[in-house]
């Protein structure tokens, strides 16, 4: 799964699994969203510890040491391990389906670690830990606050709210510890289903077992035409130690499918992320080599995990991403060193396609893998394909993730990257399709800016419309994820709300949906004309020619350059621009010298001349109004011929700006 927008191409972690049921978040509610309602607070004022304890021997007591509001807190002493702390019974206050917010501040008493913000439930005696909030930087130079949102996918017998450290085994303390809700919306269903209205190809969802109920599982079975089982599928889900498989999360996604005349996809057989560590363990108890005998032992071990998986399902599951993942363009073959390739090689892939098309002659084999609309990994990713086919492996098609962002990648470049499949004559598709309201780690929102959700609107429309025309090589297209209150690109690369699927936190259908099913509909600019085309003219005027005229100067302007990427000979870059002054810009044209002899080989979210060493950037049709503190990202790709210095100076509209 996955690789974030512009963000280091070359180098960046992939397919982190999507929340299994819980979505961390700093989200702040939209203006005419109701007041939540908290079910629970702790306080700490009344003395006691209400109601925590630890989750072994640690002790758990009120305290007057510290306190984030009024004179109480819960101090947690004599821990031996980093997992312990003080946990909460919240069995009879979690209701099945709904999303809570829940909120608590941390602090240590000495020194800094990482704290964490997890539940912990049980069904018939088998434990299962769903993180809410990640690893968040904690000190105790003042109090942190954890906050995020859980919904209950299941019956349990046993739930608790728990908090932990990263690494040491340091005292801390926790106080105002709430958890609330706001009442859900019911569906709209005087709205276009997106099944309906794109019918050249199934349109399908990520899910969790949070997805399949509730007012979820009717967005889902309205609007979708297949899904995908984000998390379980995968190794450690179904066999998590040594020929003990287990379908409990699966099963259950796959009946709903199944009742809903829904079509599956599965994800996935082979990765070299969430398989466990037995996997890659030899007979002698020592993690694997590139011994004949681990090879064998690895390449069983594989075999068996594919009949019983994949023969669970059946013709159950039509098509399968097989292996996932396995293209690193950085080596000169093009191949991954995970711990699949380094024992087994090739043969890894070889027996994962030929098993899978023992166990299942019918279904659809597909080779998955992220970053394929860049130039390196697309080819990269052909050349593996065309020799593997060229043995006789049953490779049947190519998942392109398309996990992208409001302003990468350009649609020449996702053209590009369909394009070059075609000769092959294997069927292609998206597989895990965002779009994420980001252009950088550096920026995080309370809540979604318009203009984003704008942007990510035309994103949609024009991403869909292409995939519609390739509709003879594209054979489904398949988000990640079902709406924002349940997305991975909340924790990834950063804890930060983002926004990137096409119906809101409320299951409410956002301008990108618009962006699908009537792209006439999107929005309306701030001038009241709408911009079918997103380029609007100063004026408010539709601009046919998709330009929009520099205004004479800003009064402030900022410039932030980096690179995000490197390699032989090429570079990729970002420069992100910012108004500070006090009055709107519309229209921006952005200029520099470079100084190292680089040249702009493609730019995207913008356009771009380039004359010796100085280069111009005018803005892109939708992007050319910088309100005051607003900004505006354009990415590049680059070449260069030794050392690649960044620029000294830069200029909007002829006003020099601060460098930061």
């Amino acid at each position: 799964m996955r690789a974030l927008a512009r963000l280091a191409v070359t180098t960046l972690l992939v397919a982190a699994p999507l929340a299994a049921v819980t979505v961390a978040t700093t989200t702040a509610s939209a203006a005419d969203d109701p007041a939540p309602i908290t079910v629970l607070t702790s306080d700490f004022e009344d003395g006691t510890a209400q109601g925590w304890t630890g989750r072994a021997a640690e002790t758990v007591t009120h305290s007057t040491a510290a306190a984030h509001g009024g004179a109480g807190s819960l101090a947690v002493t004599g821990r031996t391990a980093a997992w312990q702390g003080p946990s909460l019974d919240v069995l009879g206050v979690f209701e099945k389906g709904t999303a809570y917010t829940i909120s608590a501040w941390v602090r240590l008493t000495s020194g800094s670690d990482n704290a964490r913000l997890s539940v912990e439930r049980r069904s018939g005696g088998v434990a299962a830990y769903d993180q809410v909030v990640g690893n968040t930087a904690v000190t105790a130079g003042g109090w942190v606050n954890l906050t995020g949102r859980y919904t209950l996918a299941a019956d349990v017998d046993f739930l608790r709210i728990y908090l932990e450290t990263g690494s040491t085994t340091g005292d801390f303390h926790i106080d105002d510890v709430t958890v609330s809700y706001v009442p859900a919306l019911p569906i709209q269903t005087d709205i276009p289903a997106v099944r309906d209205v794109v019918d050249e190809f199934p349109v399908g969802a990520a899910i969790t077992g949070a997805e399949i109920i509730g007012d979820h599982g009717l967005l889902l079975s309205r609007h979708f035409a297949s899904v995908t089982p984000g998390n379980a599928l995968k190794w450690d889900a179904t066999e998590p130690s040594e020929n003990t498989f287990t379908y409990a999360q699966a099963d259950p996604l796959i009946a709903y499918a199944t009742a809903n005349d829904l079509a599956v996809r599965g994800h996935t057989l082979v990765w070299h992320n969430q398989t466990p560590s037995w996997v890659f363990t030899g007979a002698d108890g020592q993690p694997m080599t590139a011994s004949a005998e681990d090879k064998e032992l690895l390449l069983a071990r594989l075999e068996n995990h594919i009949r019983n998986v994949a023969g669970h399902y059946g013709d159950t599951i039509a098509a399968w991403d097989v292996v996932n993942e396995v293209i690193d363009e950085n080596q000169s073959d093009g191949l991954r060193r995970s711990d699949w390739y380094n024992v087994a090689g090739l043969d890894y892939i070889r027996t994962a396609f030929r098993v899978a098309r023992d166990v299942l002659p019918d279904a659809k084999l597909f080779i998955n893998d992220y970053n394929t609309n860049v130039p390196a990994k697309r080819d990269k990713l052909y050349a593996l394909v065309a020799q593997l086919r060229s043995e006789g492996v049953p490779i049947d098609g190519v998942g392109h993730q398309m996990h992208i962002n409001v302003s990468w990648p350009t649609l020449a470049e996702t053209e590009a990257m369909i394009q070059k499949f075609v000769p092959l004559g294997v069927e292609q598709q998206v597989t895990e399709m965002d779009v994420s309201i980001y252009t950088g780690s550096g920026e995080s929102f309370p809540a979604p800016p318009a203009d984003r959700l704008l942007q990510q609107a035309y994103v949609y429309r024009d991403m869909f419309a292409l995939f519609r025309r390739y509709a003879s090589e594209i054979t489904s297209v398949t988000l990640w994820g079902l709406a924002d209150d349940n997305t991975w690109l909340d924790t990834f690369p950063v804890t930060r709300k983002d926004a990137p699927l096409l119906f809101d936190t409320r299951l409410q259908a956002k301008p990108a949906y618009w962006g699908v099913v009537d792209p006439s509909k999107i929005g309306v600019s701030p001038s009241g004309s709408v911009s079918p085309s997103g380029s609007v003219s100063p004026s408010g005027s539709v601009s046919p020619s998709g330009s929009v005229s520099p205004s004479a100067g800003v009064a402030g302007c900022s410039v932030t350059y980096r690179v995000t990427g490197s390699w032989s000979g090429g570079f990729q870059g970002e420069v992100t621009v910012a108004n500070t002054g006090a009055a709107a810009v519309s229209g921006w044209s952005l200029a520099w010298q470079f100084a190292g002899g680089q040249r702009i080989a493609q730019l995207w979210n913008g356009s771009v001349t380039q004359s010796g060493a100085a280069v111009t950037v005018t803005n892109a049709s939708w992007n050319g109004t910088l309100a005051p503190g607003g900004s505006a990202s354009v990415g590049f790709l680059g070449s260069r011929t030794g050392s690649n210095p960044a620029p000294a100076a830069f200029t909007v509209n002829g006003t020099a700006c601060a460098v930061l």
